[in-house]
């Protein structure tokens, strides 16, 4: 891993971090960035709800998935369904990048205040889910 880490050391997770810490005055506390973090995540269910109910380009259709256990793993992609129809529109797009934005913004400072590098959290759990590959949070 710290290979990949002198490899990528001005990645952009690492810039981020850096801008974020620059930058971030107003609610340094971490009682503000925890609560401006479940803010921001309830803010993009919102737009999603919104996505739906509000604007209709795209709906909800869920019912139970169904796991046919003689298919090989690669092919239960194919198979299991993300309950959407239709497609994000270019408007309610642009609204939740803007709140998922907010989301890594507040993320990212609670991990400022932690001392915790982002970009490392990444590269463990890339090697996680690519070590475990179909067991990982099965």
């Amino acid at each position: 891993m710290s290979q990949d880490r002198d490899v990528l050391k001005e990645s952009l997770v690492d810039r981020f971090q850096e801008l974020v810490n620059e930058v971030l005055v107003r609610h340094h506390s971490v009682l503000d960035v925890l609560s401006k973090l479940a803010e921001s995540e309830t803010r993009i269910n919102r737009a999603v709800a919104k996505s739906v109910t509000g604007c209709g380009c795209i709906q909800i259709q869920a019912s139970r998935q169904q796991y046919d256990n003689d298919l090989p793993y690669d092919a239960l992609h194919q198979n299991v369904s993300s309950h959407i129809v239709g497609k994000i529109c270019e408007r309610d797009r642009e609204i939740l990048e803007e709140e998922m934005g907010q989301l890594l913004f507040y993320l990212t400072a609670l991990a400022n205040l932690l001392d915790i590098s982002l970009y490392d959290t990444l590269v463990k759990k890339y090697n996680a889910a690519n070590t475990l590959g179909r067991f990982y949070l099965s």
